[in-house]
């Protein structure tokens, strides 16, 4: 604008300088008008033309999106960018924020932008879903910050009749394994998934679901869900405390958690059950069956069912390889046939609930490979899948009566499944009643 009013002044001088001119030339005083009114109106129209048309500052850059890829470093892509080795290396040199950009992984996305002199302006890399990195050039040079993506959560509520299998009829109504190994894990102290399942037996869930920028990032957390098997209900809806520590309770406060889980292997096929009269199959004598066979290919992990220390571990009889676990003064559990140990495994080591022990095998007197379960009480052989175990703590009352306020929706929400699919069960049981 200062320009264009310097140039209007000054043109206007030339022209008042003009004006002069021509008088002292003698000029004709009756072409002066025509001549001064010419010159006014084109002045007039440079100065409209100027002002409509100002000059504009080039534009910076769009942004530009890089996909990663195999052995490219961020070296080589600010070269093919034409930014330059130095602006790579004045990038990695920001610091720890920035040490994520030295091991770029191939399919990995860059966002850069360039200043009109061909610069570093801006960069973008996602160090997680929910952190983004930003390299941007202020007064003082390059500097990077970490941003916090914003991360929207819906709860989506799914249920399901068991017809064939947990995980066949859980992913028909739209569970992911992820969610469905969840659950599993969560009614895993009150339900043996590998034998009590029933057809007929049904869940309902209700849980979140992760987005940004409009697009779902994956699934979260299970909220509360339910599981009826042989019509007994199970119920389970999360707490977090204030360090963010996940755990699930009944709706009465009490916990999950028991001593024990039900399963030492995950949904293998049962191929025989706690029966004390059952005629042994390679002996062909009647021997008592004091626990539980899980069928499982040869190499299945075979999981602690209790936190513990190790009694015994190595070859009884027609056990074959075994593990023996103490669990506190009561509580021994027996786990026989197995091809081979969890490597570093020895007498008096301890080992936590869920943690690997060995693997299935066909090891002793076994038709096939399978793992054998016992669990005893002070010495007495008890039917695993329907022993009483303790439980942990409940949840403290001080956090209790706001926790099951703020849990209400959700648990609305269970009924609500609850109530559709008694309903839509009601016909069956009406015409098999009849």
């Amino acid at each position: 604008m200062c320009l264009v009013m310097l140039t209007a002044v000054a043109t206007r001088e030339s022209v008042a300088n003009r004006h002069s001119a021509l008088r002292d030339a003698s000029v004709p005083e009756s072409t002066l008008p025509a001549f001064s009114s010419q010159t006014e109106a084109a002045f007039d129209e440079t100065v409209q033309g100027a002002l409509a048309d100002p000059l504009e500052a080039p534009p910076a850059s769009e942004w530009t999106t890089i996909t990663v890829k195999p052995g490219q470093t961020l070296s080589d892509i600010f070269e093919s960018q034409d930014l330059g080795f130095s602006e790579a290396m004045a990038v990695v040199k920001l610091g720890k924020r920035t040490e994520e950009l030295k091991r770029l992984r191939a399919g990995e996305k860059l966002l850069l932008k360039k200043t009109p002199e061909q610069k570093l302006e801006e960069l973008r890399y996602e160090l997680d879903e929910a952190n983004v990195l930003q390299v941007r050039r202020t007064d003082d040079g390059l500097e990077a910050i970490t941003l916090a993506a914003e991360i929207e959560r819906h709860q989506t509520a799914v249920s399901g009749v068991i017809e064939n299998s947990l995980f066949l009829d859980g992913q028909r109504a739209g569970l992911s394994n992820r969610l469905l190994m969840q659950m599993a894990e969560m009614f895993a102290y009150d339900i043996d998934f590998a034998l009590d399942l029933r057809a007929g037996d049904r869940f309902g869930v209700v849980y979140e679901e992760l987005y940004k920028d409009g697009q779902k990032l994956r699934d979260g957390d299970i909220l509360a869900a339910e599981f009826v098997n042989r019509g007994q209900s199970h119920r389970a809806v999360r707490y977090m405390d204030a360090d963010g520590n996940i755990a699930y309770y009944s709706p009465e406060g009490d916990s999950l958690r028991k001593a024990f889980i039900r399963t030492p292997v995950d949904f293998a096929r049962v191929s025989s059950g706690f029966n004390p009269h059952r005629r042994h199959p390679i002996l062909n004598t009647i021997r008592a069956h004091k626990g539980v066979d899980y069928a499982a290919a040869t190499g299945t992990p075979v999981k602690a069912t209790g936190d513990g220390r190790v009694e015994f571990i190595g070859v009884k009889g027609g056990y074959g390889r075994v593990v023996v676990l103490k669990h506190g003064s009561q509580y021994t559990t027996l786990y026989a046939h197995l091809s081979r140990y969890r490597s570093g495994l020895k007498a008096g080591a301890a080992v936590r609930q869920g943690q690997v022990i060995g693997y299935v095998g066909a090891s002793g007197l076994a038709t096939a490979p399978h793992l054998h379960y016992e669990f005893r009480i002070n010495g007495v052989h008890k039917n695993p899948m329907t022993v009483a175990l303790p439980r942990s703590n409940p949840l403290p009352r001080s956090v209790s009566a706001q926790w099951r306020h703020e849990m209400t929706p959700e648990l609305a929400q269970l009924d609500a499944m609850a109530a559709s699919a008694q309903l839509a069960q009601a016909p069956g049981d009406a015409a098999a009643s009849r």
